[in-house]
């Protein structure tokens, strides 16, 4: 097909023959692409006179925004918590290994560790966009060690800390730097971190509560000073009281900031969150939830001993344990299972189970104008998906960067 070449000489590629998740509905149109970017058809036929240098039959398939991951610890052997000698290779397989399960971009995530670890591991994460050579890396999400003891979960005790009396530049000493961070989880009734959150929002940082004793007051100042996020709801927190819900009562709060919504990851593996649960949440405050994965260095690997920063955990079937424990230790469950577990668990729509993976995440870390949407003009990262939501391909920039047909499945 001639095409008209004005405005760029970049081929455009058009998906044809496909549902589209944008503007909260799968319609039935094509997809245009060209550098990186979606393209409104219009402009192209209208404007520049242009058409097509490539068509893709997508055979009837989804496409959806890829999925965006905001708490993840390592996968496929790779534990992003342990310093290495060959770090930026274990980062770069992980990222290579998830785009089959859909995820085109993801916050590596530390748990509580030595300041040493973080100053290890921290300069050796680069933020990237993502490629054939992987997800892209959106910036570290450090879960701890600013944490409640009584709610450590899978972290270590001896590492979890208080703040000293200059709080925030306790927590710079700790970290070493905030140059490459996107989230930090910490305990809201910690003292000092009203100090912390503020400043660490005012950098452009996530603040998320978690590993927390905090009762809903607590809560609801934290939010009022800038937190944004719950880390993974109803684990390691105080548990739902009807006279004082604590953190998991910020979902149908009332003091919430005008104009501020609250996001909260639920890890949706059938492990962590019992169905009702995951129905209760999602029907109190549907546009908050953010499906994570927590997932481990076990992820993708046979059952047995594996590693979660300073401990060592077991993993027997879809659960894993620090070992010797019941304790619950992350998970090994990927975005894709996720999210289909999502969808079956509270019967909601594909659209909605899509968007938990994919928007909300996106909207969360103030990129939604880039990722996480299929809009005009935003980021061509997006995945082909049948309509179990089994992931078929995926794309980053426009890019095929995995594909279900090349491993001969």
């Amino acid at each position: 097909m001639p095409s008209n070449k004005s405005v760029s000489d970049a081929p455009i590629a058009q998906f044809t023959n496909c549902r589209i998740l944008r503007g909260r509905r799968l319609q039935r149109e094509d997809l245009w692409v060209r550098e990186g970017k979606i393209l409104n058809p219009e402009k192209l036929f209208f404007d520049e006179k242009g058409s097509a240098d490539i068509q893709l039959d997508c055979k009837g398939s989804i496409l959806a925004p890829g999925f965006i991951d905001v708490q993840i610890n390592g996968g496929f052997g790779v534990d992003f918590s342990l310093p290495t000698d060959d770090f930026k290779s274990g980062i770069d397989l992980v990222s290579q290994k998830i785009l089959s399960h859909g995820v085109t971009s993801f916050c590596p995530t530390l748990v509580t560790s030595p300041p040493t670890v973080y100053h290890q591991i921290l300069p050796q994460i680069s933020v990237r966009n993502g490629g054939a050579h992987g997800a892209g890396i959106l910036g570290a999400h450090l879960e701890g060690p600013f944490i409640s003891k009584e709610k450590k979960g899978a972290h270590p005790e001896h590492c979890i800390r208080t703040f000293k009396e200059n709080a925030f530049q306790d927590l710079l000493a700790t970290y070493g730097s905030l140059d490459r961070v996107r989230i930090v989880t910490l305990a809201p009734e910690i003292k000092g971190s009203s100090e912390v959150i503020q400043e660490l929002t005012k950098r452009g940082i996530c603040v998320s509560l978690g590993h927390s004793v905090a009762n809903l007051s607590q809560a609801e100042e934290a939010v009022q000073h800038g937190a944004t996020f719950i880390t993974h709801l109803f684990n390691a927190m105080l548990p739902f009281h009807h006279r004082d819900p604590g953190i998991v009562g910020l979902l149908t709060s009332d003091k919430i900031p005008a104009g501020r919504r609250v996001f909260y990851g639920m890890i949706s593996d059938g492990i962590h969150t019992n169905p009702a649960a995951l129905r209760i949440a999602h029907r109190a405050h549907p546009k908050g939830l953010v499906l994570v994965t927590d997932a481990i260095a076990g992820m993708g690997l046979a059952p047995g001993r594996h590693t979660l920063g300073q401990q060592m955990v077991e993993i027997d079937g879809l659960n894993t344990y620090i070992a010797g424990t019941k304790t619950l230790s992350g998970s090994v469950a990927t975005m894709d299972m996720c999210v289909r577990h999502f969808q079956e668990a509270t019967a909601c729509s594909v659209e909605t189970a899509l968007e938990a993976a994919s928007l909300h995440p996106a909207q969360l870390l103030g990129i939604e104008d880039k990722k996480g949407t299929l809009n005009y003009d935003s980021d061509a990262d997006f995945l082909m998906l049948s309509d179990s939501l089994h992931v078929q391909a995926t794309y980053i920039a426009g890019e095929e960067v995995w594909r279900q047909d090349a491993l001969g499945m």
